[in-house]
């Protein structure tokens, strides 16, 4: 399933590139290449199309970006599930120390007489 997402993803992306790159900035887009009158797709229609086409693509990139998410934020390799994490094996059982209440400073004690 995952393949099949991933696979979709780049379809789109490749089809809205070359949509994107179809359009003109100014407008003018896929109805300023046709100068006649009787076209099959009137210039109106053509530049319709191509706004309705990146929509669409744009959603679909979307949608499948959302789908190719995993489902829950636990969700993890299967390899990762056999053998643990790294950090995990390493800490095996070990415990936190416990923290030690700061020392007192001690009383300076006269010091010794030299004989």
């Amino acid at each position: 399933m995952q393949a099949l997402l991933t696979i979709s993803i780049i379809v789109v992306c490749v089809l809205l590139i070359l949509v994107v790159l179809v359009q003109n900035s100014k407008g003018g887009g896929i109805s300023s290449n046709f100068s006649a009158a009787n076209q099959i797709m009137g210039a109106r229609r053509g530049t319709d199309f191509i706004e309705k086409a990146t929509w669409t693509l744009a959603i679909l990139l979307l949608v499948f970006s959302l789908l190719s998410t995993p489902k829950k934020a636990g969700v993890t390799d299967s390899s990762d599930d056999t053998e643990g994490s790294i950090t995990k094996q390493k800490a095996g059982g070990a415990v936190m120390p416990v923290a030690q209440p700061a020392a007192q400073p001690a009383q300076q004690q006269p010091a010794a007489p030299n004989k």
